[in-house]
Formats: C-alpha cells, structure tokens, sequence
C-alpha cells in the first residue's frame, strides 16, 4: 500500500522533469568530451605523432602539402582569408592570411609562421578540434585536442553543436573586423552580398565584387571599403597553390551548411531517444519529423541563392579533384557534377548524403528524411514545395540515389 501511495507523486515528479537538452555536450548520450572520437584524424594522430605516416619535415610549406595528400584533401581545395576570425588571430592580415583546406569530413587551417588547425568530422560527435605546431628542429608533431575551439564552434552560429563557423566581415586594413555578415547563418542560400568578407577571392570574381578581396577604413567618421588584391600584399610562392578560387568556396559554403544542420538534427534525434529508452514520445516525433523536413528541404537545395547571369567558371584543377570521388549510376549520372550555369550541381541533392555524419544519424531520424525524399521526388504526385524541381530532374535524382545508397531504395 505504501509503495501504490508513491505512484500519483512519482508521476508528478515525472510529468515536471526539465525536456532533455541536446546543448548538453558532456551529459548521455553524446559525453562529447569523454568518448573516444572516431574521426579520420584521430585514427590517424598516432602514426602521424610516432613518425609512422611519411610526411615532409623539409619546411612548413612542403609538411602542410603532404599532410594534406596523407589526408586525402585537395590542394587546389585552397582558400586564402585575411580576417582575424582565427585563435591565430595576431598572426592573420592581409599579408599573412590563413589557408583552408578541405574534403568531406577533414577541414585544415593553416598560418605561415603559425600553427595548424584540424576540424575532423566524427560521426556522431561532429567536429573534433586539434591545434599543432609543425614539425621544427626534429621535434617530434604533437597534436592536441583543442577545447577552446568550442567557444565559436559550439555556440549559436552552429546551433549549440560542434560544428563549422564561417564568417563573413568587413576587415580593418590591420586587422579588426569593422562590420558583420550573415551571423549565425551558414549553407547555399545565403546572397552573395553577404558573403566572402575578409576572403581573397581569384578566378571569376563577380560573385565576390561587394566584400571579397575589400577592406574597410573610417574616413572622416564614414565606413568606407578599398580594395585588396590578392596576391599584391603576399607572395603565392609560401603557399602550395596560387590560388583562392571562388568554386571551393560556394562547396565549402554548402558542406558547412549542411554539416551544421544534420549534426544539429543528429544531437536532438539521440537525445529525444535517450530520454525515451530507446522510444519516442509523440512530441519527440513531431520534432523529428521537422527536422527531417528541414534537411530534405538542404538535401534538395530548395532555396539555394541562383547564380548571376552567365554563371561561373571554377577552377579546373578544384574541378578535376572534387570528380574524383563521384559516384556515378549505371548512366553515368553523378549528384558531383557540376552545372554552374544557374546553380552549383546539375543534380540538386547534395552529395553529402554520402558523408559519415549523415549515414551515421539515428534510423528514428534519417528514415524520416527518407520518406520525405521519396515525397519531394514522387514523380506523379509532386509535393508543391518541391515544384521548383522539374520532372526530368527528379527522375535522374531517383535513379542516382536507388543506385549509390544501399538503405534508401525501398523508400
């Protein structure tokens, strides 16, 4: 009898305990700090701190390129940025600017005279930060895993979750940023007016005309802008490639938008599951579902910002690099080819469905997504918020899809 009075205030203790907090990194069933991370640079930390991966101690420049080829990451994947929106910020100006380097799930930072940054991409965690000096006198590499990085990358821009933070500002002509862009905002559909601030920008640079390769100065109490151009300021020669091509950075724009999202949507997905044992309550679901919704919506580039009239021409070097990972259907089809007439892929579903933090998500959440691709992409009865895809075009995403992702063809 005792026990059976203890019901009724148990299930009120029950119906005010706090919702579950995905924010909460280090509590179950992320323990973000606690776990041991299974991205690609972890797994390969210890053969780069014993000597066992072959890299080039020659000088700074030749261990960042065979790093970077240890990596698997594109050198012509260069983008050159002069804002001190960096933990290397003292050594960042127009004159030393940071290099970025990148694939799918490995992104390098790189100052001359610096250290080297590695965000790397765990499946269920999201981003894991390394800071290291290069190898210097025979000293041997030691990367540390970085918690200050979480200060930026784990706040609102990433929506709480260890995540990729790109910023656009107006820089001062020593540094500084004057004005801000695009905050707590990353992926395809941000305008081109907004982007680029404190990036040089080589290649077609019409889409960088109103912040890229611009610094800002106060005339007489006015904020004004100049132009940098790039390479005058620094010599290409200290850095593995001589470019900043504007192609690697509209990839670069879309990968982090998407990342940021799905390792957000993957968070919220185990926690609501946590909470319910393995079960989702019919709140938890309705969330997920919304989620889902908003990821189908990336997935499908429904508001991506249209390119100017004419297009762009990108790199062919990036172009020729970014292809060599496609995963083409029976017809040959790719969601990696490229269009950049109107739009950045002639196929609009991104590639990155592919990627570990996307095939890692809970099955709660990613069949979710699947059945609401298989809605969008219905070819007899088109979602109206899916109309701005053409028949002809889902049809060709359907078939890459049911030929390049093994759990998606009974959706």
């Amino acid at each position: 009898m005792r026990r059976l009075a203890l019901l009724p205030a148990l299930f009120c203790i029950a119906a005010t305990l706090p919702e579950p907090d995905y924010h909460d990194l280090d509590r179950p069933p992320h323990e973000y700090h606690t776990r041991q991370p299974r991205d690609r640079f972890t797994k390969l930390k210890d053969d780069l701190e014993s000597g066992r991966l072959p890299v080039d101690r020659s000088s700074e420049k030749a261990f960042v390129e065979s790093l970077l080829r240890a990596l698997e990451i594109p050198l012509s994947s260069q983008m050159l940025v002069f804002s001190t929106t960096s933990l290397q910020l003292r050594m960042i100006t127009p004159a030393n600017p940071r290099a970025l380097y990148f694939n799918e799930d490995i992104y390098i930072g790189w100052v001359p005279g610096g250290q080297i940054e590695v965000l790397s991409l765990d499946p269920e965690l999201g981003a894991i930060f390394y800071i290291f000096d290069p190898p210097r006198n025979d000293l041997p590499v030691r990367a540390a895993r970085s918690a200050r990085c979480m200060n930026c990358h784990a706040a609102d821009d990433t929506g709480h979750v260890p995540g990729l933070l790109v910023k656009s500002v107006l820089s001062g002509e020593r540094g500084g940023s004057l004005k801000s862009f695009r905050i707590e905002q990353t992926g395809h559909q941000i305008p081109f007016a907004e982007r680029f601030g404190g990036w040089y920008v080589t290649g077609d640079t019409r889409l960088s005309t109103v912040l890229g390769n611009t610094f800002g100065r106060y005339v007489d109490g006015t904020l004004t802008k100049a132009p940098l151009e790039p390479g005058r300021y620094f010599d290409f020669a200290r850095y593995p490639v001589a470019t900043s091509d504007v192609l690697p950075q509209l990839v670069h724009e879309h990968q982090a938008g998407f990342v940021n999202r799905v390792v957000e949507a993957g968070y919220r997905a185990r926690t609501y599951l946590h909470a319910g044992n393995g079960q989702l309550s019919e709140a938890h679901g309705k969330l997920l579902d919304e989620q889902a919704r908003l990821i189908t919506r990336y997935l499908l580039f429904a508001d991506e910002a249209p390119l100017p009239p004419g297009g762009v021409r990108g790199d062919t070097a990036y172009q020729t690099d970014f292809l060599k990972t496609r995963r083409a259907a029976p017809g040959g089809a790719s969601l990696k080819d490229f269009d950049l007439r109107t739009r950045l892929f002639r196929h609009r579903c991104s590639y990155m469905i592919y990627s570990p933090v996307f095939t890692a998500l809970p099955a709660a959440l990613k069949q979710r997504i699947y059945a609401e691709l298989a809605v969008a992409l219905h070819p007899a009865q088109p979602a109206a918020v899916y109309a701005y895809l053409p028949a002809p075009e889902k049809q060709a995403i359907r078939a890459i899809l049911r030929a390049t992702v093994p759990d998606l063809a009974r959706w």
